[in-house]
């Protein structure tokens, strides 16, 4: 947490209590995005190929792998109610969670709406569950002594205190930590009193760190994530004069003056090698590597633009323009199969066939070249022709094929 915590982007909601320094890794872990290797999370597969993506396909993938396979039951967070750790206490979370889903995907786009009318109505729409598994195990949950401040009187159980909370922490720390929402929150000491009359509540400061979440506004990322619209258009970032602490140098020299923020140095990271503490280096083979990474230089091309001091110098103008000519001058097809005639004659019969030269192509004096969508039209009409395609054997070794056979 204190290492995720030193890149958030203007730090995490509260300073000294985490909230998305504690969702992110558990986020990417549910996302498949990230995994445990020797004790520390590395990036899988797929999130190497998310980093080549657009943002907000990524964040609706972790919101909605959140909702169907958390890596934890989020009222565990609601550490002043205790009891939960006993056996057969809580119900699943899995019907939780996608009920507090449901009702975010209920709110109004572009409306703000306070937390408490979102209970109201979660109520009334019929969007309810359990924290309890039944009315046996409620008494087993309490506040801060197991006999007189079990939850299980009548009145020390009301839907705010329990359903409510974990609401405002599958809210607070999972869709606000991906930015479907927007937030109004103050610190959480005091910001509720639904619990004081409960005995012990007189002593504890807050029942949670998500007291403090007073209203949320599901915005256009959040409509996208949650299917209230088809598609996500980012909004241009404004440009900050006060943020453009970035000189270019004609020797290809990047120097951040005061430092940067974590996403603009990860930025540079991509394109260009970092040499020292505060400068980074353009190179061919550095914008080469991005490029092959599905990164483009119009992306770099307007970040430098907007955090340059100074217009770009005419020397990294040039570099930029010259790798980009380069991008799409050679181009991956696709697979193809690599077919092997008995002889020269039967490779040229075959090549110059008038149904079979649109599927192949010649290479070599033995060899044609298939794209594998036309395997199976090749294979019919090299049928037709009256040669059956056969496979090489796993271990490369040669059968009796007959005369004029072909083979992969």
């Amino acid at each position: 947490m204190a290492a995720v915590a030193e890149i958030l982007q203007d730090g995490d909601f509260y300073p000294a209590d985490p909230i998305a320094a504690f969702a992110w890794p558990l986020l990417l872990q549910a996302g498949a995005l990230a995994e445990l290797a020797s004790g520390k999370l590395a990036l899988t597969t797929r999130g190497r190929a998310a980093l080549t993506e657009p943002p907000h396909d990524a964040l609706r993938l972790l919101w909605q792998r959140w909702l169907n396979r958390a890596v934890l039951d989020e009222f565990s967070r609601i550490e002043e109610i205790k009891g939960q750790r006993a056996a057969a206490v809580l119900s699943a979370a899995g019907p939780r969670r996608k009920t507090v889903g449901e009702a975010l995907a209920a709110c109004a786009p572009g409306q703000w709406t306070q937390v408490d009318d979102l209970f109201a109505a979660m109520r009334k729409s019929g969007l309810n569950f359990t924290i309890a598994r039944s009315d046996r195990a409620l008494w087993k949950l309490y506040l801060q002594d197991p006999q007189y401040g079990s939850l299980g009187y009548d009145g020390f159980h009301d839907w705010p205190l329990l359903q409510g909370r974990y609401t405002l922490a599958v809210l607070f720390e999972y869709a606000a930590t991906l930015g479907l929402i927007d937030i109004e929150y103050v610190p959480p000491v005091g910001a509720r009193e639904d619990y004081c009359d409960n005995w012990g509540g007189d002593d504890l400061d807050q029942l949670s760190r998500y007291d403090g979440l007073l209203a949320l506004r599901l915005n256009p990322l959040g409509a996208y994530a949650t299917g209230r619209a088809s598609a996500y258009i980012p909004a241009s970032a404004p440009v900050d004069t006060d943020c453009r602490s970035v000189r270019v140098l004609p020797n290809f020299d990047i120097v951040a003056l005061d430092g940067l923020r974590p996403a603009d140095a990860l930025l540079l990271d991509a394109f260009a090698d970092k040499t020292s503490d505060r400068v980074w280096t353009l190179s061919a083979a550095s914008l080469l590597r991005a490029l092959d990474a599905k990164r483009t230089v119009k992306e770099l091309r307007c970040h430098l633009a907007q955090a340059s001091l100074q217009p770009l110098p005419q020397t990294v103008t040039t570099l930029l323009d010259d790798t980009e000519r380069r991008l799409g001058k050679v181009r991956d097809t696709g697979p193809v199969h690599l077919i092997e005639c008995a002889d020269e004659a039967l490779a040229t019969l075959l090549a110059g066939d008038r149904r079979l030269r649109a599927l192949c192509a010649r290479l070599g004096e033995r060899q044609l070249a298939v794209p594998a969508e036309k395997l199976p039209a090749f294979r019919k009409a090299l049928l037709a022709q009256g040669y059956p395609l056969a496979c090489t054997p796993p271990d490369g070794s040669a059968q009796a094929q007959g005369k004029g056979s072909a083979r992969i």
